[in-house]
């Protein structure tokens, strides 16, 4: 996937004053930002966007959710955790998911995690709760499995899910235990690959000597060095490990967080020193205020400092989000700022027609790393306007020639911060966001109550053409080894591909040996036929894949799966889609009861089913292929597994949200609202409406005692 960095985001627009229409258009635009920022810092270990800015937005996308509930996108960066592994090296599928955090970025904050866990466990106030907090080291996330003490595998985070196989370049880092004794039989240990800011300077300092290339800092040299495919490389680089964490078990460590850190520390591990156990939240800010202090004399870079739940049964009792662990939080370092010129605004044009405007800087160095890129999200920001045309930041639009203030936090693109009117040349004039598509020259139209101005031109725009096949073979959609971004503008501009169905149609079109392909420069009969053979292998598809790969707005990974798992086959959402044009009946009912769809990404998926040019182009594609049915998940021995359920009123021996996490850990799936295909309805007291239907519907329908004894001992 291609992202273009300047976004239309409205976010100078309090979040309290955004329309819905301006919300869904902002999400969008965060959805395919932070997709992107996750496939550079984790997958290429050459980020674009800057650590402050990627937490920014991130919040920003979480408050969005939170005021529009029914806008969250089934892509949203609040279900993404990582990127997928690289093609170099093989594929690790983690027994336990490696998740991400959610960050906390003031002492508010923090107040409000303690507070949430509370409410999750029903603990008052007075009631005994203690955290763990360490520092949180800026590198790469590692995962060392040990079966009867040996170390037998290594593998990078990756998406969570699956991770790239390291495990001889593992092998190669002097403070990872090869042997360990005293250990469980299985245990896998879980921390942090890093480099110190002396032997970050000795490697570099090599590297000049050599005719290299400098590393921007110590976390793009440490993820760049372990990645390595020849172990000896990186057994040249000085790399070290912190353990802070386990996966599976076949016993466990302690009955506390910090008991089983120790234990990791008696077993031969490095544990930070820093780590410490807090009472309460002050505590908790306490030692964040400590830990900055001491920060520039540790000698290794961090980011923040991790707090974490110290009771380990109650860590299993608070359980997991989609991405993150309610009993975890990053409270994360405020950003650094740098002074520059502006010396371009140029505009790029995405997949879906949105303008997107980029700040083009002199490059500045900000806390080590050269920034030359920036956001400038859409023309009302560019003009320091709100949705409402009142001015921001003091009144200053933005103009060519500025001197602008620019922010960052570890790595690169940043957003604009602060505009110096006082060094502003007195010839600059305003700048004229343009009404002309520049791809195609067709106009460029903003909607009312909209920030993002979009391209009408559709798919006679080579960039929307191009951005969409750019996506269809991005690395969540067909992921077609040998056809990635930089053939597919090739292969376009050619002529030889316009569609997506017209990948799977090269051979046939050119023949066997495909002569025009293997005369070019940089291609081979050996590198025509191997991709080839790549397509040919990508014919049979998942249907999440496939639903993803068709560029319908506001549909994204997350939602691919929830529907590909909702519907099964290709068949039967196919017809559903056609069943639910009206939008309304009983198909569209139920294409809305997906939970995590909703009415406007359900009213998208029906649109692109039923617009002749779009859907004629989804026929000639599927065509060509073969897609697997999706099967639904069952959870061996639980009542409850692949029924639907629905939780209404008060529950007064777990919280809402406790019971379910804990329903959807034993197979079910959880709705929030009752139709016909509802199962079961767990209804306390103060029920309403919710009950009346469920009731008219015939709906079993228990209390809470009752869905207790059910999943009793599960």
């Amino acid at each position: 996937m291609t992202v273009n960095w300047g976004r239309a985001l409205n976010s100078d627009i309090a979040v309290r004053d955004l329309t819905e229409t301006q919300a869904r258009a902002e999400l969008e635009e965060l959805a395919s930002i932070l997709g992107q920022a996750n496939l550079d810092y984790h997958g290429a270990d050459a980020p674009r966007i800057s650590d402050a800015e990627y937490d920014r937005l991130k919040r920003r996308n979480a408050q969005i959710e939170d005021r529009f509930p029914s806008l969250k996108r089934g892509d949203s960066p609040s279900e993404q955790i990582g990127a997928g592994p690289s093609e170099g090296f093989s594929k690790v599928t983690h027994a336990v998911a490696m998740l991400s955090l959610s960050n906390a970025f003031d002492d508010e904050d923090v107040i409000d995690f303690d507070a949430r866990i509370r409410k999750y466990l029903g603990l008052s106030q007075e009631a005994t709760l203690e955290y763990t907090a360490e520092p949180k080291i800026d590198g790469l996330s590692l995962s060392l499995r040990y079966e009867q003490g040996k170390l037998i595998q290594a593998a990078t985070r990756g998406d969570g899910a699956v991770g790239e196989n390291v495990t001889a370049n593992a092998k190669t880092i002097g403070n990872i235990p090869q042997m360990l004794e005293g250990a469980p039989d299985l245990l896998e240990v879980r921390g942090e690959v890093y480099m110190s800011h002396a032997d970050f300077e000795a490697l570099n300092t090599r590297q000049l000597a050599n005719g290299g290339k400098p590393f921007a800092n110590p976390r793009n040299a440490a993820a760049g060095s372990l990645r390595q495919l020849d172990p000896e490389i990186t057994r040249s680089r000085p790399l070290k490990f912190f353990a802070y964490a386990w996966g599976a078990l076949s016993a466990p460590l302690s009955d506390t967080q910090y008991g089983a850190i120790k234990r990791l520390e008696g077993l031969g591990f490095s544990i930070n020193p820093l780590t410490a156990i807090c009472k309460t939240p002050q505590d908790l800010i306490d030692h964040y205020a400590k830990i900055e202090e001491q920060r520039a004399t540790l000698g290794y870079d961090i980011d923040g400092v991790v707090y974490k739940t110290n009771d380990l049964s109650l860590q299993e009792r608070l359980g997991f989000r989609s991405t993150t662990p309610r009993w975890a939080i990053a409270h994360k370092f405020p950003a650094e700022l740098a002074w520059t010129r502006l010396e371009d605004i140029t505009i790029q044009v995405g997949r879906t027609g949105a303008l997107s405007p980029v700040a083009r800087l002199k490059p500045v160095t900000v806390g080590g790393v050269v920034v030359s890129n920036a956001t400038l999200h859409n023309e009302d920001y560019i003009k320091g306007l709100d949705s409402k045309g009142n001015k921001i930041r003091c009144g200053k639009d933005i103009r060519v020639g500025d001197w602008v203030q620019v922010y960052r936090a570890g790595d690169v693109i940043p957003k604009i911060a602060d505009t110096d009117l006082s060094k502003r040349p007195a010839d600059t004039e305003p700048y004229e966001f343009p009404t002309i598509c520049p791809e195609c020259g067709s106009d460029a139209i903003r909607e009312e109550g909209d920030a993002v101005r979009r391209c009408t031109g559709g798919l006679i725009c080579p960039a929307q053409a191009v951005e969409k096949l750019k996506h269809f073979v991005s690395r969540a959609a067909f992921d077609i080894d040998g056809l990635g971004a930089k053939q597919v503008e090739q292969f376009y501009a050619d002529g030889w591909i316009s569609e997506p169905a017209d990948i799977f149609t090269l051979k046939e079109r050119f023949g066997s040996g495909m002569q025009q392909l293997k005369n070019r420069e940089g291609w081979g009969e050996k590198s025509a036929e191997k991709l080839f053979q790549a397509i040919e292998d990508k014919r049979k598809i998942p249907l999440s894949r496939l639903i993803f790969a068709l560029g319908i707005r506001h549909v994204g990974e997350a939602a691919s799966n929830l529907v590909a798992q909702h519907y099964s086959t290709w068949t039967g959402f196919e017809a559903a889609m056609a069943q639910a044009a009206p939008m309304e009946g009983p198909a569209w009912d139920d294409l809305i009861g997906v939970d995590g769809v909703g009415a406007v990404m359900a009213q998208s998926l029906v649109n692109s089913f039923n617009q002749e040019a779009e859907r004629a182009s989804i026929d000639r594609l599927v065509a060509k292929l073969t897609i697997q049915e999706t099967k639904r998940p069952s959870t061996e021995g639980s009542p409850v597994a692949g029924k639907t359920i629905v939780f209404t009123g008060t529950l007064e021996k777990m919280s809402r949200a406790e019971a379910k996490a804990r329903a959807e850990r034993l197979g079910a799936k959880v709705s929030g609202s009752v139709s016909a295909k509802t199962d079961i309805l767990v209804a306390g007291p103060g029920a309403g409406s919710k009950a009346k239907k469920a009731a008219d519907l015939g709906i079993k329908t228990l209390d809470e005692d009752e869905w207790l004894d059910l999943i009793a001992g599960l």
